[in-house]
């Protein structure tokens, strides 16, 4: 991506474009930072005339970044293998969110989680879907349909030709499809705070009326944290579960807080997120739950 002779003046500029993408590649703020931070590391450790040679360093940043994002895609598996129960991504906040509530937020530290952009691509139900693909399909996926690049400069990242980078994305796009029909903000919203009124008042009656008959539940514990090692399924089974966890945590409060850029809820205890949960809804019920407590992936949800 892009040679011959371009002042580097304004690289660093880059660096919330690739934690952008990275963030979308991995589902890990933590993994998008080291991954982006090796990328300018190794632009750094070209020589000064290397440097000037290149046309686009911020091209070349994404060539990098991307295939940094391609070997730790291709390990992944393995290392989800060995983790504790079910793995979801890194949820995030919204920070402006935070600071209008008042008081106590996020700490106001500088945090990658800051400088990505909020909107449908980093859903919990697309970043799922994302976890679904191979990691040569999610790269071509999400360069192409999310940031726009062309095929041509996909090549070069997947060392494979545009036609077949083409062929990738195509087929990741089959199975992203269905994450991409999400319902309008306010719906989703206005039934959100009711699963909030219903599990604090542990009316299981009211829980299994807005959760879908053959809703799931995933919860993150990493093993750091108390949750379901397995999938939770059927409303029928969901309300209990969350009105068992409500008696378990007296003193927990809950919170209605953008998660991922959608409605969702985070429980916190004497300050201390413990639990943050992103919704998927259609129909006006919940069709999924994915719950993370996982203290090492709330770490942008830390107060101060």
């Amino acid at each position: 991506m892009g040679t011959v002779g371009s002042s580097t003046d304004g690289v660093a500029g880059e660096r919330r474009r690739l934690i952008n993408v990275a963030y979308r590649l991995l589902g890990s703020v933590t993994e998008a930072e080291d991954a982006v931070q090796d990328a300018y590391a190794r632009w750094y450790g070209l020589p000064r005339s290397r440097r000037e040679e290149i046309l686009s360093p911020g091209a070349w940043l994404t060539t990098v970044t991307g295939r940094i994002c391609l070997d730790l895609l291709g390990s992944a598996r393995a290392r989800r293998e060995r983790y504790v129960g079910a793995w979801l991504p890194e949820p995030l906040p919204d920070r402006t969110e935070w600071d209008q509530a008042g008081g106590a937020g996020p700490t106001g530290r500088a945090d990658p989680a800051d400088q990505i952009v909020l909107d449908e691509s980093v859903s919990m139900a697309f970043l799922v879907v994302l976890e679904s693909m191979t990691p040569a399909e999610r790269v071509a996926f999400v360069l192409h349909d999310v940031f726009r690049y062309p095929f041509a400069e996909i090549a070069g990242v997947l060392g494979r030709t545009p036609a077949a980078c083409k062929q990738l994305a195509a087929s990741a796009r089959r199975r992203a499809e269905a994450a991409r029909a999400p319902v309008p903000a306010t719906g989703r919203a206005d039934v959100v705070r009711h699963v909030k009124e219903a599990w604090e008042s542990k009316d299981i009656a009211a829980l299994v009326g807005l959760l879908d008959p053959a809703a799931v539940m995933t919860a993150d514990g990493g093993g750091l944290a108390g949750a379901v090692l397995r999938p939770v399924e059927g409303g029928a089974r969901i309300a209990p579960y969350m009105v068992a966890i409500a008696d378990k945590a007296p003193g927990l409060e809950l919170l209605e807080r953008t998660v991922n850029g959608g409605p969702g809820l985070v429980a916190q205890r004497d300050g201390v997120v413990m639990t943050v949960a992103a919704f998927d809804i259609a129909g006006g019920r919940v069709t999924r739950i994915w719950a993370v407590r996982n203290p090492e992936k709330l770490r942008p949800w830390v107060w101060s």
